[in-house]
């Protein structure tokens, strides 16, 4: 019973969260006077556009439409449909992004770009100003040694010629109207897919202090792009954010209640190692457990994940797998962490689910938990014990979500 009250709350929050109702609102009653051209980037970006399409009726004079591999369902009118790397941008992503500027390049003042955002965005879009092989290097850098996506995309944005509101720059003097889908603690727009249209909040002087705290391997081109400074203020640009994780959190109680459990919502602002929230979250469970009534604890954010190994695996997978050892033997007590937008790093799988039994289950097959961690394989552990999450990609990111359940 407790499983299929897991399975229920995944599907209704993620339903939730998708962008199509929020789109539309946001282009309610908006005038555009001259042309419109659209540009979509990130792992929303497919469901994004087919919701701008619809709403705006044939407005829309051309579009390319970016997103993660396997994330686009099929044409939208005339719009280009282009799927790229993530989190490692590829030459594709390049392609596409050559494409987006040449649609945006020598616009009038009275035409509009319909610019929208989506988590992943990061990686989708993107034209270097370095070489793009090194590029790949430092994000593959960033990945590894643990940093959190603010500092990830504060380094990103200055090797970018269209992040840190470069985009924004180059289609002036047209206006763009963009909306915003968040998957970033807060909703820092300059953050948000390192902030294409939007004026940057960020340094030189922070970004240089990072590569110096991860020790990045940095060529001297690099070096150089660090110290040029991002556009502070873009007139032309307006922005509306119509989803975040906060958003998700409230669902997910909403959706406990209806079940019956007493929902406790513990942050919107996870942002820690991975294994640490899922071992914080285990600690909560054996403090409540028994539960004399039934309660769900409930945890948003964005955890980040060290590699230590070469295994397979995403930062929720590691989470419910470090919850595992944790609530060992409790009964009546389940665990699930889960990415929105379906696809829990470099995998197919959404998250992970584990119960009291799971490291029983896994030690009869002789893997210890501990070690699949230093491994980074949480993805294979999970698949033995039936604890992978599996959506597909859902044409959303409003960032992760874990729930606790005690019955």
């Amino acid at each position: 019973m407790i499983k299929e009250d897991a399975q229920r709350i995944i599907k209704e929050v993620i339903a939730s969260a998708l962008p199509d109702a929020a789109v539309a609102r946001a282009l309610e009653g908006k005038r555009f006077a001259g042309r419109v051209y659209l540009v979509a980037v990130g792992k929303a970006a497919w469901q994004m556009a087919h919701a701008a399409v619809a709403a705006l009726d044939g407005r829309v004079e051309d579009g390319v439409v970016i997103t993660k591999y396997g994330h686009a369902k099929g044409a939208i009118g005339q719009l280009r449909i282009r799927e790229a790397g993530h989190p490692v941008p590829d030459e594709n992503s390049f392609a596409a992004t050559r494409e987006a500027l040449a649609l945006t390049a020598n616009l009038r003042a009275e035409d509009a770009v319909l610019f929208l955002l989506s988590g992943g965005g990061s990686a989708l879009f993107e034209q270097p100003c370095i070489p793009e092989a090194e590029l790949q290097d430092v994000t593959q850098q960033l990945l590894a040694c643990g940093a959190d996506i603010v500092e990830m995309n504060t380094v990103r944005k200055r090797l970018s010629k269209v992040k840190g509101g470069r985009f924004g720059l180059h289609c002036a003097p047209a206006q763009v109207f963009s909306i915003v889908l968040s998957d970033i603690v807060g909703d820092p727009l300059d953050m948000i897919a390192s902030g294409p249209a939007a004026a940057d909040a960020s340094t030189c002087a922070q970004a240089l202090e990072i590569c110096k705290k991860y020790s990045l391997r940095l060529s001297q081109d690099a070096r150089e792009a660090l110290r040029q400074e991002t556009p502070k203020a873009l007139p032309n640009v307006e922005t509306v954010v119509t989803g975040s994780v906060r958003q998700l959190c409230t669902k997910a109680a909403e959706v406990c209640e209806a079940l019956g459990y007493a929902p406790v919502i513990l942050t919107d602002s996870l942002t820690c190692v991975a294994r640490e929230a899922g071992r914080f979250l285990s600690a909560v469970a054996r403090f409540h457990a028994p539960a004399k009534k039934p309660l769900a604890f409930i945890a948003g954010g964005e955890t980040v994940v060290k590699l230590t190994g070469t295994g397979l695996g995403g930062r929720n997978q590691e989470l419910a797998l470090a919850a595992a050892e944790g609530i060992a033997g409790l009964e009546n007590c389940a665990l699930f962490s889960v990415g929105s937008d379906g696809t829990d790093g470099p995998t197919d799988a959404a998250g992970g689910y584990v119960d009291g039994g799971t490291q029983q289950a896994l030690l009869a097959q002789n893997l210890r938990i501990a070690d699949v961690l230093m491994q980074n394989d949480a993805y294979h552990a999970l698949q033995a014990c039936d604890g992978l999450i599996m959506t597909g990609p859902t044409g959303t990111n409003v960032n992760d979500f874990a729930v606790l359940l005690l019955r």
